[in-house]
């Protein structure tokens, strides 16, 4: 059954494409990434009208609710949570297709369970059998939870409808743990039908830098080892592991973050224009980029690894890294790392991308940093420009989503000094409507089958290959450096570019 709507014009630009008939499961439905993003946005979906009439949600966990109780917990997420505007009216004919089924995931009554109340819904709501399974549950649960789909004959359609599967980061640990979750994944959902969701593809603004590129003539000149002087691509947070120490110590910040959000932003700078914008097209041109990353010969020297230690932030104290609760006092644990990595191609031969991530510094932001080259020869006297920086173009991510571009004005006066002006483009000023949570981008594109915002396994295990030189190197070679918290990181970060005569920005 198609679910295109024979009254409307192709040509028409101005509805956004609506989802068929379809329903969501969510395993792990009373965790906080679902609470807090997963519901809201599928209310703010509902409420935008791009979620079809019996668009139906069960949730999965072990808990003893009733599906009313269920629905409370639902309604008061979205009421907190939610980005648009409650309404009423929305909101009942969403609930009427909230479903909860309780049950451990080794639990085959429960699987049993599951598969009368997606037959029922089929029925009562029209879902045309399908279902997409959002696995929002800690990774060494996800072997488990596959194969009791497989099992209770949940992972294929019948007819013309699909399955599909929704993975959260981390997708493994390391290469080879990638490597064992596709297959476990990959033996029971069509590739095709498997969506790895990094949140940070679904921002506005990480879409933006394709636009920013490839629809425009005046950056893409430029963009290469003739012009650009180095990358530097940041993501900064403010806050500590809260209670994520469970989570967190043995991962650390840079396979929680380099290894999936910091290389795909990596790729989509770096990489060629793709034929188009397909999934297909846009994977091959990615996974190109990827290929060609080239890891610094001395990692002593061209990698770095740190812990936050105790500091004031936001007027106050805050407790070290190893002081946090649940923390291993020996543990050695990233909680900041900055590497160093160029791209073995013609357009980035000899270029430097600097990527670095941490917990507890100055403030929240991620950006990557394009900075050019000085210019070749300057006619201005030495003391007239020694204000003036280097040209950069600056995509920020988050939190004031935009671009700013950073270039050399002559001071008004008599004299002629010059020094570094910018000139910014932000979402909230220049579009009246709000940038959509990346949640629901994402979720509705899972609906639809659309998958050119999703990595595909072949760039996960990619990454891991660019990252695990690293982590082996870190784990045989002393400690992490220790930073105070609320500054910008440790010195030997500074350091590390001081030696190719470079400095951090200050987003």
């Amino acid at each position: 059954m198609s679910s295109s709507n024979p009254l409307r014009d192709p040509r028409d630009r101005r509805l956004p494409r609506i989802a068929g008939p379809s329903g969501l499961v969510i395993f792990g439905v009373t965790g906080d990434l679902s609470r807090k993003k997963l519901m809201p946005a599928i209310y703010d979906l509902a409420n935008r009208g791009l979620l079809p009439p019996g668009f139906s949600l069960v949730g999965f966990a072990r808990r003893d609710w009733e599906n009313e109780d269920f629905a409370q917990v639902v309604h008061d997420a979205v009421k907190e949570h939610a980005r648009t505007p409650f309404r009423e009216e929305v909101w009942q004919q969403l609930a009427e297709g909230f479903r909860f089924v309780p049950g451990e995931f080794s639990d085959d009554e429960a699987f049993t369970t599951l598969r009368s109340t997606i037959e029922e819904l089929d029925k009562a709501r029209g879902t045309g059998g399908n279902f997409a399974f959002y696995l929002s549950v800690p990774p060494k649960f996800f072997p488990t939870v596959v194969q009791q789909l497989k099992k209770h004959g949940l992972s294929q359609g019948q007819g013309d409808s699909w399955r599909r599967a929704v993975i959260e980061k981390p997708f493994g640990h390391d290469l080879e743990s990638a490597q064992q979750l596709n297959q476990v994944v990959h033996e029971v959902f069509r590739p095709s039908d498997v969506f790895r969701i990094d949140h940070y593809l679904g921002k506005e603004t990480v879409q933006n830098i394709l636009a920013l590129r490839f629809a425009n003539t005046m950056f893409e000149p430029i963009w290469n080892r003739s012009y650009v002087d180095h990358v530097q691509i940041t993501m900064a947070e403010d806050i500590g592991i809260g209670g994520r120490a469970g989570y967190y110590d043995g991962i650390g910040a840079a396979r929680d973050v380099i290894q999936n959000h910091l290389l795909q932003l990596l790729a989509l700078t770096a990489m060629e224009e793709p034929a188009s914008f397909e999934a297909s097209s846009l994977v091959t041109e990615k996974l190109k980029a990827l290929r060609a990353v080239k890891l610094p010969r001395d990692l002593g020297k061209h990698t770095v690894r740190a812990q936050y230690a105790r500091g004031w932030q936001g007027g106050e104290e805050v407790r070290g890294y190893l002081d946090e609760e649940g923390i291993d006092p020996h543990s050695k644990t990233d909680t900041y790392a900055a590497i160093k990595l160029e791209i073995d191609n013609r357009r980035w031969a000899g270029v430097p991308f600097y990527l670095r991530t941490g917990k507890r510094l100055g403030r929240r932001v991620t950006e990557i940093a394009v900075v050019f080259q000085r210019a070749p020869h300057s006619p201005f006297d030495a003391t007239d420009t020694q204000e003036l920086g280097q040209n950069a173009l600056v995509i920020r991510v988050q939190p004031d989503e935009g671009v700013t571009i950073r270039f050399g004005s002559k001071v008004p006066g008599t004299s002629m000094e010059i020094r570094d002006v910018t000139m910014d483009f932000q979402y909230g000023e220049s579009f009246t409507e709000s940038s959509p949570e990346a949640y629901e981008r994402l979720l509705l594109d899972v609906l639809l089958g659309e998958a050119n915002l999703f990595p595909r396994h072949e760039e996960v295990e990619q990454s891991w290959r660019i990252l695990d030189p690293i982590e082996e190197y870190w784990d045989k070679h002393g400690r992490p450096e220790q930073y105070t918290a609320g500054t910008w990181g440790p010195k030997a970060a500074d350091e590390m570019l001081a030696r190719d005569g470079r400095s951090w920005r200050r987003p």
